[in-house]
């Protein structure tokens, strides 16, 4: 019993190290959809542009962050079908997107037919914010930080 409460104690010790990894930047991210032109069409409605878009591809950008849009039926590789096949996609995930004007942009979705999942509010942690799923489920948090 001591040895094994002795490897915990070496496993925690290693974990607070300093790593040597320095990354960069995070630069996107990949969701599988069901319906690509259905997905591109609800992005296109946030401001996203698009340079490359066919019916089981599309690429979606925010500046130089982009989302890779994968029709989730149309995964060959193996190694990515049980992905593309999850039923709760995004599960815990959520993806926020900076603005100026929340209520605004609150609005302008409420406006066009778009249905947030929540009303702009102001949190502790210094965001006004509100969320809005996609067509597939995936969480987007509009705000903007105090």
């Amino acid at each position: 019993m001591v040895n094994c409460a002795i490897k915990v104690e070496l496993m925690l010790n290693n974990m607070n190290k300093k790593a040597i990894i320095k990354l960069k930047s995070a630069a996107g991210i990949v969701c599988y959809v069901n319906d690509v032109s259905k997905t591109v069409k609800f992005y296109k409605a946030l401001g996203f542009t698009f340079k490359k878009e066919n019916d089981a591809h599309a690429i979606g950008y925010i500046n130089w962050f982009w989302i890779d849009f994968l029709q989730s039926d149309k995964e060959t590789k193996a190694t990515f079908k049980k992905e593309a096949k999850a039923k709760n996609k995004g599960a815990g995930q959520f993806l926020y997107l900076s603005v100026d004007d929340v209520d605004g942009v609150y609005k302008s979705l409420i406006a066009m037919g778009l249905k947030p999942s929540s009303e702009p509010k102001d949190w502790p942690w210094g965001n006004r914010e509100f969320v809005i799923r996609d067509p597939d489920g995936y969480k987007l948090v509009i705000f903007k930080r105090k």
